[in-house]
């Protein structure tokens, strides 16, 4: 029976080992993409804190138009902490970067209505696929900013209105390693063809566990341990053997949890078993004053950026951080997105339209009111990148995906290995 699972395992691993080798390659690269980011570039994100207030968001704002005068703001986001810089969304479009392409942009608005919604600069890029459309991922009114694919972000300072840096996500390193771990820079093909070996992956594992289980008792010990001052060949099949049994749960979580970016089946499946709608209502219209029906966007007598964050912070004094996003014309409703101190995870957020004229509470859910499929949908990132529980298991994913780049290539050493010593076999047994 092991002649069997051994065939299985090593014919799967032949045909995905170079794809899953990449997956995991990237995946490495990515778990810290949020802290390499802010390392590398901490002028866009800190700035030195001050004993005067900060200055209105319509001061801000006057900043970003006057550093990007084409640009037309979607949406902002304001972080309690005193240190952090206030970052804003811009429209994509000719001026806000390339769109992303079709096969893409329909994985990344389906992200958002499963309960992982991004809230705007840094954990939006990460949030679903970098270039979602608005808060809905739909094309209709209220919450959603803009035409187009996701345009940059542009951070400033919040004490002097100085513009600290701008991040157009689809120019960075980042963005490769994402592009290469989701589809092989293949587009739709590659992403299924990481979904396909993705899939493949999940039986590796399990042969490959049917494989490691020891015959005897005895040998228990011997599966638990590398043996570090054996041969190259030892050591290589402990390095694939052991090294794999410990790693062998924690890639079957992130490969399970992979699949949600690559069918949709599976997304549906989610909420299926969930027993929950998958398709999140449309969002709240404002109630258009008759003096401004006829205007289009911006009307005046619409709520400013300011008075809809005060608001905001009148409805969750304790929130870390405050996202806003504006309304795309004169009925439209501001989507304003809150993350609490005790936040399952940095996408567990609280969210509430308001009435863009009155500041009205239009709607508002908690993250505990998303229904089962959005809630179960929405851990699937932060388990699959590993930020589930901060850095301790970020530093667990990081070694795991190193580990898991390393097994296709351990594994064909061994492969090799054995048809050498197959081959030698028959040259002795001819020879005789």
């Amino acid at each position: 029976m092991k002649v069997f699972f051994r065939n299985i395992h090593l014919y799967l691993s032949l045909v995905s080992g170079l794809i899953i080798a990449v997956v995991c390659l990237t995946g490495a690269v990515l778990v810290f993409e949020k802290d390499l980011e802010q390392a590398w570039h901490p002028e866009r994100y800190f700035v030195q804190a001050s004993p005067t207030a900060a200055l209105p968001l319509a001061r801000l704002q006057q900043a970003v138009l006057a550093y990007k005068a084409d640009a037309k703001i979607t949406g902002v986001k304001v972080y309690a902490d005193p240190t952090r810089t206030v970052e804003f969304s811009l429209a994509g479009g000719p001026e806000g970067g390339k769109k992303p392409e079709a096969g893409e942009a329909k994985g990344l608005r389906t992200e958002q209505a499963r309960g992982s919604r991004p809230e705007g600069g840094q954990e939006a890029r990460n949030g679903a696929d970098k270039g979602e459309k608005g808060p809905e991922g739909k094309g209709g009114k209220g919450g959603k900013g803009g035409e187009g694919g996701r345009g940059p972000v542009v951070f400033v300072n919040p004490y002097t209105a100085a513009v600290t840096g701008e991040l157009n996500y689809r120019e960075t390193f980042f963005f490769t390693m994402m592009a290469l771990h989701r589809g092989m820079l293949g587009g739709p093909v590659g992403k299924l063809i990481v979904g396909v070996s993705t899939l493949l992956f999940l039986f590796i594992i399990g042969t490959g566990l049917v494989l490691w289980w020891p015959a005897t008792r005895k040998a228990v010990k011997q599966r638990l341990k590398v043996k570090w001052n054996s041969g190259w060949k030892r050591l290589n099949h402990d390095l694939h053997i052991v090294l794999g049994f410990y790693a062998a749960l924690f890639l079957f979580v992130f490969a399970f949890t992979g699949l949600a970016w690559s069918f949709e089946w599976f997304n549906k499946g989610i909420f299926a078993v969930t027993n929950s709608p998958m398709e999140r209502p449309e969002p709240p219209v404002s109630v258009v004053p008759a003096a401004t029906a006829v205007a289009t966007a911006a009307p005046a007598g619409a709520l400013t950026t300011d008075a809809a964050l005060t608001r905001a912070r009148q409805l969750a004094p304790q929130a870390i951080s405050y996202a806003l996003q504006l309304p795309k014309d004169s009925t439209g409703s501001i989507r304003v997105a809150t993350l609490r101190p005790n936040a399952v995870y940095e996408n567990a957020t609280d969210e509430v339209f308001l009435d863009q004229y009155s500041g009205q509470v239009l709607r508002e859910q908690t993250y505990e009111q998303r229904n089962l499929g959005q809630r179960v949908r929405g851990l699937f990132k932060p388990v699959h990148t590993g930020s589930i529980f901060g850095w301790p298991s970020k530093i667990i994913s990081l070694v795991v995906c190193v580990l898991g780049f390393t097994f296709p290539i351990t594994g064909v050493i061994m492969w090799l290995n054995r048809l050498k010593k197959e081959r030698k076999k028959l040259r002795r047994v001819a020879v005789a």
